[in-house]
């Protein structure tokens, strides 16, 4: 199976960290920083970014611990457990996605001023469709032009802070304080988005070459290089423009470019700008298939999205994934820069602080794991950050109107995935099976007529032919939908063993024979019904099974244990559910005839495969025979 391969040197990540973190932030919010405290926002950067060189510290330290594609999810994995690691997880993608629609939006809103839709949702989707065709082309194509990219940011605020320099007029930041101390804060939470998107980096780090001491540096030099333009850029911004002027303006780059060089400055800035910003997009869709592929390959995501191009080497389904989800923001991101920002940050500020809190877990969870860096003050100086986080909410929750309701939003799409969750884990997980289906086990039974149709039922019993007098396996027996009518065909001189991993399942399959009085059938609680078949099961004549082969953790293993309980010629006959929905497919492999084939062909297995739409799915019909030992 391909692997990811690890092309980034430290320099290359270096420009693709800053370019990730200093996104479309610096372009606007100098201005709504200036807007919400006037000359003392300045204060605020400063604030902003001595906490943020310690949450790039942090991210640090975790990184050197954990150099993997999943970044922010690994960490949250290792430390709380499948669970949170996937609301962390989601929610990244939630704030991710919003950022995406943000970086869209602010970039057409410096290139086209006027509300043409169409012409800026056909530019939009053109920048996605390169981007995404970059990026599944591979590493080292997708570096270069992040690199570039990372250039054009640089040089743009440079070529704007050089001359700022010069001409800035310190009348201009005077009076400093227009606005009470509390505004300070309050334009610290609007401002922070400048130095969002360490997660964004910590994605290449399995592709980084030494990610695990490499990383640590990019992350730490990128955020302090951050924080110096930042801090620049903004002291020069209100020096050369009245802080009212510039509090205004919707273009402040623009703004200052002609101030500096005039209209034709401005005109060229317009389209470094949106570079700029589209940039940051390219690098968002270039790491985010990363961490679905990480995701995917625990199965708290689909496991279809964790293959790697072969020649590529690249989460190529991911990718596509990606471009979908992209496209459909560009349709439906049509609110403000401002409204989503609003969105944005709380909902990344509660990821971060769940990620601070990580290292401060992990610190005592394992304190001999090798790190290559080390954040001072590691167990405590997380926790004070993370208070720091909560009383920026409460201010902005305070202070600004419809924040309750913007907060409830963010944190409800977050709480979205849950159901998601559990989706995957009853799908995926043995053990979530095991206990969900002790669960529902009643529910199986009130359902069953919709789940295995009584001509589904008599289809199997076709397919296995005259089973009289013979002894037949039932591998995973559910609730005894199935069970009942082989205990029927099999007659009393014939022997039905049926297996299954839920307890409560197999109590009420127990009383359903009893009720009938068939002896001839013998039930096993298997534990590990998911990677092998019961030891104490004989060699049989039959082996059926209906809805097992897609939660098999190793499905040659176990049809290979089939394949030495039956004799050459002895049937069998498989039936799995796919498509639930039109949508959700199964595991990987069965969606796959030649993959199908392929696998019972090397356990010793002739098969045909039959696809039948069902009632919200597809029953997948494999039977044949056994033809030889393996």
């Amino acid at each position: 199976m391909a692997e990811l391969k690890k092309v980034l040197s430290f320099r290359v990540i270096l420009l693709i960290t800053v370019n990730s973190i200093m996104g479309t932030g610096i372009f606007f919010l100098p201005a709504l920083g200036a807007k919400y405290a006037g000359p003392a926002s300045i204060i605020s950067w400063v604030i902003l970014s001595i906490i943020s060189i310690y949450i790039a510290m942090c991210f640090a330290e975790l990184t050197s611990m954990f150099p993997k594609e999943g970044g922010v999810y690994e960490f949250c994995k290792q430390a709380y457990g499948r669970f949170w690691s996937f609301i962390i997880g989601w929610g990244t993608l939630i704030a991710g996605n919003i950022t995406i629609a943000m970086l869209v939006v602010g970039a057409i809103q410096y290139l086209l001023p006027v509300h043409i839709i169409w012409a800026k949702v056909l530019f939009s989707l053109t920048f996605i469709f390169i981007f995404n065709y970059i990026a599944y082309r591979g590493m080292k194509t997708s570096s270069v032009m992040l690199v570039t990219f990372g250039f054009i940011t640089m040089g743009t605020l440079l070529a704007l802070i050089i001359p700022g320099l010069v001409s800035m007029k310190l009348s201009n930041l005077s009076p400093f304080f227009v606005f009470p101390a509390s505004s300070i804060f309050i334009a610290i939470f609007f401002i922070a988005e400048t130095f969002f998107g360490w997660e964004t980096s910590t994605f290449l780090a399995a592709e980084t070459k030494d990610g695990a001491r490499v990383m640590p540096k990019a992350i730490i030099y990128g955020t302090i290089i951050i924080a110096v333009i930042s801090l620049l850029f903004i002291v020069t911004s209100i020096g050369v423009m009245p802080w009212q002027t510039f509090a205004e303006s919707s273009a402040p780059l623009s703004d200052l470019a002609a101030v500096h060089f005039g209209d034709v400055g401005s005109t060229i800035f317009t389209l470094l700008v949106y570079l700029a910003i589209i940039g940051s997009v390219a690098g968002w869709i270039v790491a985010a298939p990363r961490l679905i592929l990480a995701m995917a390959k625990d199965k708290l995501f689909m496991p279809q999205f964790a293959k790697i191009h072969n020649k590529f080497y690249t989460p190529y389904k991911a990718i596509i994934l990606q471009t979908v989800i992209s496209s459909i923001l560009v349709f439906i991101a049509a609110g403000s820069y401002l409204t989503l920002l609003h969105l944005l940050v709380p909902i990344v500020l509660v990821m971060y602080s769940a990620v601070l809190f990580s290292l401060t877990i992990l610190r005592y969870k394992k304190p001999n794991l090798k790190r290559y860096y080390k954040v001072p003050f590691g167990r405590v100086g997380p926790l004070v950050v993370i208070l720091f986080n909560a009383f920026l909410l409460i201010m902005w929750l305070k202070e600004t109107q419809g924040a309750a309701h913007i907060l409830r939003l963010g944190l409800s799409l977050i709480f979205l995935g849950m159901p998601v969750y559990f989706l995957l884990e009853m799908y995926y997980n043995p053990k979530a099976i095991r206990k969900t289906n002790n669960v529902l086990a009643y529910a199986a039974l009130f359902t069953e007529r919709m789940m295995l149709p009584i001509k589904v039922r008599k289809k199997i019993i076709k397919l296995v032919g005259n089973i009289k007098g013979k002894t037949v396996l039932e591998f995973g027996c559910s609730v005894g939908t199935l069970t009942m009518h082989l205990a029927e065909e099999v007659g009393k001189n014939g022997r039905v063993y049926a297996t299954d991993i839920s307890e409560r399942d197999l109590s009420i399959t127990q009383k359903r024979l009893d009720k009938r009085k068939h002896k001839h059938i013998t039930l096993f609680h298997d534990p590990h019904h998911h990677k092998r078949v019961h030891p104490s099961v004989p060699a049989v004549h039959v082996i059926v099974s209906v809805g097992m082969l897609g939660y098999m953790q190793n499905p040659t293993k176990v049809l290979t244990h089939m394949n030495k309980l039956l004799k050459n010629g002895s049937r069998i006959c498989f039936v799995d559910y796919d498509k639930f929905f039109d949508i959700i497919p199964n595991i990987d492999w069965l969606s796959d005839d030649d993959a199908v084939n392929l696998l019972f062909e090397k356990c010793g297995f002739k098969i045909k495969i039959e696809r039948k739409q069902g009632f919200a799915w597809k029953y997948i019909y494999i039977y044949g025979k056994k033809i030889r030992d393996v």
